[in-house]
């Protein structure tokens, strides 16, 4: 039964500075990629999977923590990611090898999954006048910090190296788990059935993944065919696995009774693909190709950054008085012009141009992400909400993964402005992909508020 907490405020700050901990992590590596190749002597193919391993991390752990947050309690919960990120954070500096740093970013992955599926339990459970708004606030940290990760991260290794996108965790960790002791609330712990994880369905998920992004990263050399064969028989068995589970790790039942949420999914993976192909694509490519110092790579990226915020209460404006449907039309557009005009840009190409370019992608990525939560919410019913988020996300995820093996693909021999180019003639597909799905949208408004 929901509970009325007297300084709720309190609560959502504290949810918050947990919360912000994974999309800044998942970010701030991007200015860091260089600097980690020359420290572990890697290749970009190589580096991409400190950003493959923390999304597939994620992906496989958020589903999991949401339903032990329902078992443990959710401020236990909370408390163990904390602590678990803590732990990753104080022994990445120390990595030894480049597998041990591997390692680290899984876990540090793991415990910041933990913290937003409790701490959207405790939201709903605690604050029953103004939820929306609170909800609204945790997105707005969320958001946030991916969007200046990677500029945070640009000034911290100017000042020191990479280990400080590390050490850059504590303050919010501390202050974090010091307000969860005494302002998050206790709830007891439901029944423990672990049969409610399905542990099998995860593993072939995991299996599957790891095989797809094997193979596609040896596309370009000695293509490794037993990763597809390891890939296609994991993914055939997870699709006949999960057909049977009660509570599946990802529900394809109901994916294939509402072919419009499966297409925004397949829009949201998409998205994500081409946006994060420059979100980590740029940040490499200006300091190895460019030579910009990682500081001014990451005041650069400000401009793929900031437009995003700017432009994300316009386009919650505009779903609000004419649904999600237009505004996504829109940021499909503005994805398409963007990533097109990238192909115009070239060796000698002045550094404003570039900024234009990215102030373009950086609109595209403000109208888009609130659109496609906004249209997924209109295609479900309210009893199906929790499990059609964690699909979004599983969604998000996935498109981040390809992003990397694309790039890891592309830039792995050699990184200049022809290998940029193929990223953005190889995004254009995927482009127009995007606008024919959000033209098929059914147009619809949305009754009540988007938060």
């Amino acid at each position: 039964m929901a509970q009325t907490i007297r300084k709720p405020w309190l609560l959502v700050l504290t949810i918050g500075l947990g919360t912000l901990l994974n999309p800044l992590n998942s970010s701030m590596i991007s200015v860091a990629l260089t600097r980690l190749q020359h420290e572990f002597t890697l290749t970009f193919a190589d580096a991409s999977w400190l950003i493959s391993i923390f999304y597939l991390a994620s992906a496989a752990a958020q589903p999991v923590m949401g339903k032990l947050s329902d078992m443990f309690g959710p401020k236990r919960l909370f408390l163990t990611g904390l602590i678990l990120v803590a732990g990753a954070s104080m022994l990445a500096p120390f990595s030894p090898n480049y597998p041990f740093l591997l390692g680290c970013r899984a876990l540090q992955a793991i415990g910041s999954s933990t913290l937003f599926p409790s701490g959207m339990s405790m939201v709903r459970t605690n604050i029953t006048e103004g939820q929306g708004k609170a909800l609204a606030t945790l997105s707005i940290f969320a958001s946030t910090s991916a969007a200046f990760g990677p500029s945070i991260g640009g000034f911290l290794i100017a000042s020191w190296d990479w280990q400080s996108i590390f050490v850059i965790n504590f303050p919010f960790i501390v202050l974090s788990f010091v307000m969860a002791i005494f302002i998050l609330p206790k709830k007891g712990q439901g029944k423990i059935d672990l049969k409610r994880i399905d542990f099998v369905g995860i593993a072939l998920f995991i299996v599957s993944m790891i095989g797809l992004i094997l193979f596609l990263l040896s596309l370009e050399n000695n293509i490794h065919w037993s990763a597809l064969i390891v890939f296609l028989i994991s993914s055939i068995s997870f699709y006949f696995y999960e057909k049977n589970q009660r509570e599946p790790f990802i529900d394809l039942a109901s994916l294939k009774s509402n072919p419009n949420v499966s297409f925004i999914y397949l829009q949201f993976t998409s998205i994500n693909l081409i946006y994060y192909c420059f979100f980590f694509g740029f940040p490499t490519f200006l300091q190895q190709a460019r030579h910009y110092s990682a500081e001014h790579t990451g005041l650069i990226m400000l401009a793929l950054a900031g437009f995003s915020v700017i432009v994300a209460p316009i386009a919650g404006r505009m779903i609000d008085r004419y649904g999600s449907k237009l505004p996504l039309v829109i940021g499909a557009f503005l994805l398409l012009i963007g990533t097109a005009l990238l192909l115009t840009f070239q060796q000698d190409s002045a550094l404003w141009w570039f900024l234009i370019i990215m102030s373009i992608l950086g609109m595209s990525n403000g109208f888009n992400n609130i659109s496609m939560q906004t249209a997924l919410y209109e295609q479900v019913k309210p009893e199906e909400t929790g499990s059609a988020s964690g699909l979004f996300q599983t969604s998000r995820y996935l498109g981040s993964i390809l992003s990397s093996c694309l790039l890891g693909l592309a830039f792995n021999s050699h990184l200049d402005i022809e290998h940029l180019h193929i990223v953005a003639a190889t995004s254009l597909v995927f482009c127009i992909l995007v606008i024919v799905l959000a033209l098929r949208l059914p147009g619809q408004r949305r009754l009540g508020n988007h938060g």
